[in-house]
């Protein structure tokens, strides 16, 4: 998917710039062929003709009003990126022949500025080529003001050539075209900008969606494994939802245990004859053995497999794999196998989802397993069960604002891009930028919250002046908002803790940004940091609407968000989830003091 959303915004651009230059050739088309009535008009108007002349003058007219109708019928059909610059260094060869012999022709007029007429196919020049085509026009150009002059030499007596004519003509020229296709190109620049940040949007949007489905999918998948205590039931629930997601062959549900992988369900071909529940297999003989280090594996083709658990499989014509761990906290228990009868046929979409499910798995297992010893487990994880669906609904609706913003500044830039004053354009362009770090920062949480369920949640530590770091996330900050004042006390000396530099900053911005989000406008967020009883304490204080005692250990839990001071604030309920979890991580602890109406203080504490 990735390869596929970097091609989509340069594809995107392409098609944009294509759109833009047919646009371009049907306008100047249209222009050309009103500027034939007021070439029409202009001749006939003039009198005083030469012998000839006006013959001339209605014959390329004539020519010109023919031309300018079958390029404008040309420009009408469904030409492709080659015969439209084709078409293009036609046009303006034709328009440059066109008043370069009106030009000619009119040499007898005096006093009439019909020589600023080459001007104009210079400025078409630089509407269709930016820079470089208005400087070659205005000097092709040159030979005609030339030709101009030698024919006024000849027919006014002391009229003579000077060069001075020439190169003022010439250069006027050339500085015009300049402009305007700088011009041209500034615009162009500015468009591409946006398409590219338009298409970037579009992309992250289907990453999103993509994503949003595969919760919602593991969310169905969840509510079948609970809708029974009893193993077989439950597992038999499960299966029938997987079906409609991940289609297979066969399904089967392996655990390992002493030394064994031992079948516990099992579903489609082969079901109660081959491997059928309850068998067991030895490990080292078995995938189970390779899936036990906690990594998908996929056996695109069975046949070159050398474990001798496949051997059955292949006598019922299947001939690919996807085995994805059971993972139970950061062990794995088994694991969840589907099998295919194609060979490699399993996408990468399949593959993300069965693994996210391999865990859903192993947690319904060892829930049903445990259940009558640990029945109060039981309940508190059927209550997460809930956040989690509240949690999807919550994600659909955090990612649906920022995304609709996105996609209305990108479509407004796109089709009123030239009506727009540039500070209108830079307004757009900021609230893209702003929505899509918002959106960037929901994925963090999300990442996270999922890195650390899978113990994957990675840590480096050393010696961390955390006074210094009180100042430096203070200071960012201060300089992120302007309504409400943020004050950083340090009161020294403050021992070096040994931790991870960038998570506790981590830890202090998510506090310091929660008290700020319940501030009141005009408020003040003290940051404090003090060494105390053999430990280093940071504390947070705000003067927000507080916290209700009752909810004060919910905020910290997955998803746990809390109404207050009259409504609930935008988020996801995972900051302090994350914070407390990496303060533990580092032996220390993360608690709230607070009281409805008296503001609330975060505190951190972190052994020496």
């Amino acid at each position: 998917m990735g390869a596929r959303a970097l091609e989509r915004p340069e594809r995107s651009s392409v098609t944009a710039a294509f759109e833009r230059r047919r646009k371009l050739e049907t306008w100047v088309a249209r222009i050309r062929v009103g500027a034939v009535a007021f070439a029409v008009f202009q001749v006939a108007l003039s009198s005083g003709y030469p012998d000839g002349y006006e013959l001339w003058a209605w014959l390329t007219t004539a020519a010109f009003g023919a031309g300018a109708i079958v390029l404008f019928a040309v420009c009408r059909r469904d030409l492709d990126v080659r015969g439209l610059a084709v078409f293009g260094a036609v046009s303006l060869a034709f328009d440059f022949a066109a008043i370069a012999t009106y030009v000619l022709i009119y040499n007898w007029e005096v006093g009439t500025p019909v020589r600023q007429l080459l001007v104009l196919p210079v400025i078409e020049a630089a509407l269709r080529y930016g820079l470089v085509g208005p400087i070659l026009v205005s000097l092709a150009t040159a030979p005609v003001i030339v030709g101009f002059e030698l024919l006024r030499e000849d027919r006014f007596a002391g009229y003579e050539l000077k060069p001075d004519f020439v190169t003022f003509q010439v250069g006027v020229q050339i500085l015009t075209g300049l402009i305007v296709g700088w011009l041209v190109r500034s615009l162009s620049s500015e468009a591409e900008l946006a398409e590219a940040r338009a298409g970037e949007a579009e992309a992250l949007r289907d990453q999103l969606g993509r994503r949003a489905d595969l919760f919602d999918a593991a969310n169905r998948c969840s509510r079948a494994l609970a809708s029974s205590l009893d193993l077989h039931e439950a597992f038999g629930e499960f299966i029938r939802e997987l079906r409609g997601l991940v289609p297979f062959a066969r399904c089967a549900i392996v655990l390992a245990e002493g030394g064994v992988a031992r079948i516990m369900a099992t579903a489609g071909e082969g079901a109660e004859s081959v491997f059928p529940p309850g068998s067991e297999w030895p490990l080292e003989e078995s995938v189970t053995a390779e899936v036990l280090g906690g990594r998908t594996v996929l056996q695109r083709d069975l046949t070159r497999e050398p474990k001798t658990d496949v051997d059955q499989l292949l006598e019922l014509g299947l001939l690919s794999r996807l085995a994805a761990p059971l993972l139970l906290g950061a062990r794995a228990i088994g694991m969840l196998s589907l099998t295919r009868r194609e060979r490699d046929a399993f996408s990468d979409d399949e593959i993300e989802l069965v693994s996210l499910l391999g865990r859903l798995v192993a947690t319904g297992v060892h829930n049903i397993r445990v259940y009558e010893a640990e029945r109060h487990t039981v309940e508190e994880l059927r209550r997460l069960s809930a956040l989690r669906a509240d949690f999807v609904s919550l994600v659909s609706h955090e990612l649906r604002s920022p995304m609709s913003a996105v996609i209305g500044a990108a479509q407004t830039l796109q089709q009123r891009w030239r009506e727009l004053t540039p500070d209108q354009r830079t307004s757009f362009l900021s609230l893209i930028a702003d929505e899509t770090s918002r959106l960037a920062d929901l994925i963090g949480d999300v990442l996270d919250t999922s890195r650390m369920e899978s113990g994957t949640f990675s840590y480096r530590f050393s010696d961390v002046d955390l006074g210094e770091l009180v100042h430096e996330t203070v200071a960012l900050a201060e300089l992120g908002q302007d309504e409400v004042r943020v004050r950083a006390e340090v009161r020294h000396p403050v021992p070096r803790v040994r931790g991870d530099r960038e998570r506790l900053k981590q830890v202090l911005t998510n506090l310091i940004d929660n008290a700020v989000k319940y501030s009141p406008a005009g408020g003040c967020v003290d940051v404090t940091a003090y060494a105390d009883n053999g430990a280093v304490r940071v504390d947070v204080r705000d003067d927000g609407p507080g916290i209700a005692r009752d909810d004060q250990q919910l905020i910290f839990e997955k998803f746990g968000r809390v109404s207050v001071g009259g409504g609930a604030k935008p988020g996801t309920g995972l900051g302090l989830f994350i914070a407390r979890s990496i303060a533990e991580a580092h032996g220390g602890s993360l608690h709230v003091r607070s009281a409805p109406q008296l503001g609330a203080t975060f505190t951190l504490e972190l052994p020496l």
